[in-house]
C-alpha cells in the first residue's frame, strides 16, 4: 500500500490525527508538492483548521494555479470573509 492510499485509508477510517502526522511528513519531504498540500489543506478544513487550510491551498494554488487548490482558495476565502447583519440583530 502506498503512503497516499495509507493516508485515504486513515481518512476513511476517521483516523485524522494519523493522517495529518503522515501527510505532513510527506510534505516536509516533497514541499513543492500541489497534490500532497491541497490534500493536507483538505484535510486541516475537515478538522476544522480553518488558518492552516487556507494556508495550505495558497501554498499548493501557487505551485499549480490550475489545480484543485485554487478553487479550495477561493472557497475557503469566501468563508472566511462572509458576514450576515440580521444574525447580529434578533
Amino acid at each position: 500500500m502506498s503512503q497516499i492510499q495509507n493516508i485515504e485509508y486513515l481518512i476513511a477510517h476517521a483516523r485524522f490525527e494519523e493522517a495529518l502526522a503522515a501527510l505532513d511528513a510527506l510534505v516536509d519531504e516533497c514541499p513543492d508538492d500541489a497534490v500532497l498540500l491541497f490534500m493536507r489543506g483538505k484535510l486541516h478544513w475537515r478538522m476544522g483548521h480553518r488558518s492552516q487550510a487556507t494556508s495550505d491551498f495558497s501554498a499548493a494554488s501557487a505551485i499549480d494555479p490550475a489545480s484543485p487548490a485554487a478553487r479550495a482558495l477561493e472557497h475557503a476565502r469566501d468563508v472566511e470573509s462572509f458576514f450576515n447583519p440580521d444574525l447580529y440583530n434578533p
